[in-house]
């Protein structure tokens, strides 16, 4: 009975742990920083760049292993049976048995091939500075994608803030409006219009839940991590200023021609494409191969004329021998010929690819200035507007209390300041996204 009762307790206590550990879970609330952070620790790209540096080690060290000595050994046994010759008289014998053993140790080491095991080991070296700094390039486009879906969270979150708002504004109206047709003052047909009005916005607050979870959805996505009861932390985020404006492009692109991964990427091809020369050429040069050996044999039939013990023979026969091998190359049925070309084609195209990738980020950096400054602009626009539109409703509402002005006439002022809103919430995170674009090329932390 007690140990029944211990294991009921146990039972107990783990399942409340679960549940708060899951409660936990569903309570945490992701800060922009652990976004990134989580981003760049469990993406699977990133996984997978991160075991491509460590084949490349690996590759480094079989690299290295090339300038060492390979050592082998072997030993094998044979029989044979048929007819032979005595080693004496050198008559015919028939069916004869002969066995035989061998055993053998051997060193080879390579003392010239055209600098070809040098030019693969700093071969293997680049191509694992490469991949670092492409793995670098992945993760910082990583980064921008999460604060890009971070803040299409908060502009979803405000726009679905302002659709309340409407809302609880719409409730008020038609509640003043219930007051003033009941007073006799108004119609009775103006309270269908404000039910009708309050009906569009509830429809736009749904619609505005909509866009705000869809945009969670895609950013627990982008992190990996279980949608259900997934919940970012909502940074208020000011009328930005022109501040935050970069006044030139120069700084940024000489910043970015210098900096960036993808350029250091191309840049690191040209470095490899000419080692890569250099292999091919390795075709040319003659080889020199240096080798050492130590072994034995030993043989029995019963026609020998002198038989010995096993291992009384296998050392009266073991030996050495050392051997200097060098290959030149004379004719190689123009293989090493077409190789160089290639290698030095190879070299034009990394070259080529270079040109391409500084066209290719300073094409991206204008356009990410010249949005930055159009989107400032609108920035400004949709704030004078939303001043002005303010005013016009503020106008309008004075009017209508009086009875000076129609219901219909009321909405559709009501209407232009809704819009005004939207397109005010639009260009203000659509300008903090340019600008954050622009720091992203300047090397500057995303998440500040």
């Amino acid at each position: 009975m007690k140990k029944k009762n211990n294991m009921k307790q146990s039972t107990l206590v783990f399942a409340l742990l679960v549940c708060s550990l899951w409660s936990f879970a569903q309570q945490k609330i992701w800060t922009l920083q652990e976004c990134v952070n989580h981003a760049l620790e469990n993406n699977i790209s990133i996984k997978q760049g991160q075991n491509t540096l460590l084949i490349n080690d690996e590759d480094i060290t079989a690299a290295k292993g090339q300038f060492l000595p390979s050592f082998s050994g072997s030993m094998g046994e044979r029989m044979s049976i048929g007819s032979g010759f005595d080693p004496v008289t050198n008559q015919r014998i028939n069916n004869q048995t002969t066995h035989s053993f061998n055993y053998n140790l051997s060193i080879s080491q390579n003392v010239f091939n055209g600098f070809r095991t040098l030019n693969l080991y700093k071969q293997s070296q680049l191509t694992r500075e490469t991949n670092e700094l492409e793995l670098n390039r992945i993760k910082d486009d990583i980064s921008l994608n999460v604060v890009n879906a971070y803040l299409n969270v908060l502009f979803n979150k405000e726009t679905l803030e302002t659709a309340t708002a409407q809302y609880a504004f719409s409730e008020k109206q038609l509640s003043q409006v219930q007051s003033l047709v009941d007073a006799g003052v108004q119609p009775k047909a103006n309270i269908y219009d404000a039910e009708a009005t309050l009906s569009r916005d509830a429809q736009q607050v749904t619609l505005a839940e909509n866009s705000f979870n869809l945009s969670l959805l895609s950013l627990s996505q982008l992190l990996q991590v279980p949608f259900n009861g997934f919940n970012v932390e909502i940074i208020e985020i000011d009328s930005p200023s022109e501040a935050l404006l970069y006044t030139s492009v120069s700084p940024v692109l000489n910043y970015a021609l210098e900096n960036r991964n993808e350029i250091k990427v191309a840049e690191k091809n040209i470095e490899n494409s000419l080692i890569g020369t250099e292999i091919s050429k390795s075709g040319y040069y003659p080889s020199v191969n240096l080798g050492y050996g130590f072994g034995s044999v030993w043989s029995e039939s019963k026609n020998d004329f002198v038989k010995q013990a096993f291992f009384r023979e296998l050392d009266l026969f073991k030996g050495h021998n050392i051997s200097l091998n060098v290959n030149i190359p004379i004719f190689s049925r123009f293989q090493n010929k077409t190789a160089v070309a290639k290698s030095r084609i190879q070299e034009e195209n990394s070259k080529l690819n270079l040109e391409q990738a500084k066209l290719n980020l300073e094409s991206n950096i204008q356009r990410a200035f010249t949005d930055a400054q159009a989107a400032f602009k609108a920035f400004e626009a949709a704030k004078k507007s939303l001043e002005s539109q303010t005013l016009a409703f503020n106008n309008s509402k004075e009017r209508y209390d009086i009875g000076a002005m129609t219901a219909f006439d009321l909405e559709q002022a009501r209407v232009q300041l809704i819009n005004a809103e939207s397109s005010l919430i639009n260009a203000k995170y659509d300008f903090v996204f340019k600008t954050k674009v622009l720091d992203f090329y300047m090397g500057k932390s995303l998440t500040n």
